[in-house]
């Protein structure tokens, strides 16, 4: 399987150049177990989605913790039919959500997200999950709505999408089980995400 995110940071200030190099400092611990690749547009990053969750999670919590706004777009994706099998990318978490049902990948994904770590940064996300290739996807993504509304980190339902607001490790987390539990253990999901901090019209 092929697992893996492309990583766009926009910081809202001229100090931009300052605001980016210190989100991509969060990816420091990681770099030996992802394959990162930044150039002029995003960071593309592959490998298990532990330690590529975190690595996400930290680029923006350590962007954040300035007093700048900044928003950061994230593709994510699972299961592509269109990339090669990638070994770095193993997880426990879709092998045995393989043999669970629905009810059991719900509850196992709230109490992930009451155990994530709390770093001490709030942000928003709005994000999308996309089940692919499956002819009862919408059962999957029903399914993924309930457990988000019980996460302790909903907000509120869009149009095309589901908005979280919280601690950076709690909303992460919660993006985190939204992708590896819901839809096809082996199939393509993917989730468009954005995410938002220290956002002027919140004041």
């Amino acid at each position: 399987m092929f697992i893996g995110a492309q990583v766009s940071l926009y910081p809202m200030t001229s100090d931009f150049v300052d605001v980016i190099l210190t989100g991509l400092k969060g990816l420091d611990p990681y770099r030996d177990d992802l394959r990162i690749e930044t150039d002029d547009m995003s960071t593309l990053m592959v490998g298990a989605p532990g330690p590529l969750l975190d690595a996400i999670r930290d680029l923006f919590a350590a962007a954040a913790r300035r007093p700048e706004h900044v928003t950061m777009h994230v593709t994510l994706s699972r299961g592509c039919p269109g990339e090669p099998d990638d070994p770095t990318c193993r997880c426990e978490t879709l092998t045995r959500a393989q043999n669970q049902s629905l009810d059991q990948r719900q509850a196992e994904a709230r109490a992930a997200v009451a155990e994530a770590p709390v770093t001490g940064v709030g942000i928003d996300v709005q994000f999308s999950l996309y089940v692919l290739g499956q002819d009862r996807h919408m059962d999957e993504i029903y399914g993924c709505i309930d457990f988000l509304k019980a996460s302790g980190t909903f907000l509120k339902s869009k149009n095309f999408c589901t908005r979280l607001r919280g601690d950076a490790g709690a909303v992460f987390e919660t993006v985190r089980q939204a992708f590896l539990r819901f839809g096809p253990a082996e199939g393509h999901v993917t989730i468009d995400l954005t995410a938002s901090a220290n956002s002027p019209s919140l004041r």
